[in-house]
């Protein structure tokens, strides 16, 4: 009698912790059951993935879906949504929304918000403050809670932790690793006097290189003295790079699309406003030394940061436009678009978005293709050539800043624990999102 399976994703070029061949894939129960020839055995469904190529499930550790109290520009819906349109099978968002979730009630909220509305897995980070520190250890261990998110320095929202003493103060609270904004509070109180009106370009001279580097150069010592694992987001500096390649005990980090692909000053004479986040889109010096981090293995993940904001608002004069920009549609063709240009092989691209997420934040069950791990595939066309629109962004804002540009490998389909989501532009079995389980929280949740 044959093997019977739920789904078989048949006849796709698997790349995982083996290497990469063509290979059958068989889910049951939502998870991986076998993998192999499994020509002879039975499914209630099966995917035709020939001439396709298999990944692990890529996992966005950076998002803002801007829920609860900045619907206008996101919300849990219409965020996920575009995660399964391009191919992201789980997000951490972030918490600085309206308001902001820094207590066990706004993180139940936004719990209970993404039941039967999420299209992806999903988690939510908790927000620190000075005042909420002795708070956090519990806190992080909420059902679905993805961690601590530290602003060192401000930026979209009222989150702030700002001097050493309460930076500190939290990192001495709870177990789990911290993830954080590291900018310097004072550099950029300083360096607003570097600001141009109506002039983007001067963005990287207000936010300057410096302030990242001191805000990283304080949180590491603080690592350090406190014994508390980091987690450094969206770096954008050579010096940053250097810098945590010599203290990886303790800390891992993270660049962005964004950072790796546009550069400054050309990014903000074409873009505008739309090319105005935080940390800033850099020159070719500082890319140069991401990517060479990446080469070397400094980087662990990437992420989107998906931050949007509408076109309106993003047209107001500089300073007065908004920092972020969407990405979560778009991270996994602008980063295949890298890997067939031979800036990076599909195998460090696997690592950075879902080995990666899973060796950092300890997932439970995701972020390997392997038997009885959770099903979580992204299914890619490698050589396919679409081009980036507006159009088809299902974000609320109905823009990237990758609009025109050709991609080369492109998400096909979408499976989360077993089930197609999204498949050839259409999501197809909506609202089936859960909330992410953590190794270091597993029958210990509060």
């Amino acid at each position: 009698m044959s093997e019977r399976f739920d789904l078989i994703v048949r006849g796709g070029e698997v790349v995982n912790h083996a290497g990469r061949g063509r290979a059958d894939v068989g889910i049951r129960d939502g998870r991986i059951a076998a993998i192999g020839d499994l020509g002879q055995a039975s499914a209630g469904e099966v995917f035709d993935a020939a001439g396709l190529t298999v990944l692990p499930g890529v996992i966005d550790t950076h998002v803002h879906f801007r829920e609860p109290g900045l619907e206008w520009k996101e919300d849990i819906e219409t965020g996920s949504r575009a995660a399964v349109l391009g191919g992201v099978t789980a997000v951490f968002e972030m918490p600085n929304t309206e308001p902001t979730t820094t207590g066990a009630e706004a993180f139940v909220d936004k719990i209970a918000r993404a039941a039967g509305r999420a299209h992806c897995d999903h988690a939510f980070f908790v927000g620190a403050t000075g005042q909420n520190a002795r708070s956090l250890g519990d806190l992080e261990r909420l059902p679905g809670c993805s961690g601590v998110k530290v602003f060192m320095g401000s930026s979209t929202g009222s989150l702030l932790v700002a001097d050493d003493l309460d930076l500190r103060e939290v990192l001495q609270h709870g177990r789990r690793r911290v993830a954080v904004h590291s900018e310097d509070e004072c550099c950029l109180v300083q360096g607003r006097s570097r600001v141009r009106l109506g002039d983007w370009t001067s963005h990287p001279f207000a936010r300057a290189a410096a302030c990242a580097i001191r805000g990283t150069e304080r949180l590491l010592a603080l690592a350090a003295e406190t014994g508390r694992r980091v987690h450094v987001l969206h770096v954008t500096t050579a010096e940053e790079m250097q810098l945590l390649g010599r203290h990886k005990d303790l800390v891992t980090c993270e660049v962005t699309p964004q950072h790796l692909t546009l550069c400054a000053p050309d990014a903000y004479e074409q873009l505008h406003g739309r090319a105005q986040m935080n940390p800033p889109i850099r020159d070719i010096r500082h890319q140069a030394g991401l990517w060479r981090g990446l080469a070397e293995g400094v980087v662990d993940t990437l992420g989107s940061d998906h931050a949007p904001h509408t076109l309106e608002e993003k047209a107001k004069a500089y300073p007065a436009s908004p920092s972020g920009m969407p990405g979560v549609q778009t991270l996994v063709p602008v980063m295949l678009t890298h890997v067939a240009e031979g800036r990076l092989t599909l195998e460090r691209f696997i690592d950075l978005t879902s080995a990666g997420p899973q060796r950092v934040f300890n997932i439970a069950g995701k972020g390997r293709l392997a038997v009885g791990w959770d099903a979580d595939l992204t299914i890619v066309d490698l050589k396919a050539r679409r081009t980036i629109r507006n159009a088809d962004q299902a974000s609320r804002v109905g823009w990237t800043p990758f609009d025109g540009t050709e991609a080369t490998g492109w998400p096909m389909a979408t499976i989360i624990r077993g089930q197609v989501v999204m498949q050839d532009g259409e999501v197809t079995a909506p609202s089936r999102g859960q909330p992410i389980r953590f190794l270091e929280t597993l029958g210990g949740e509060a």
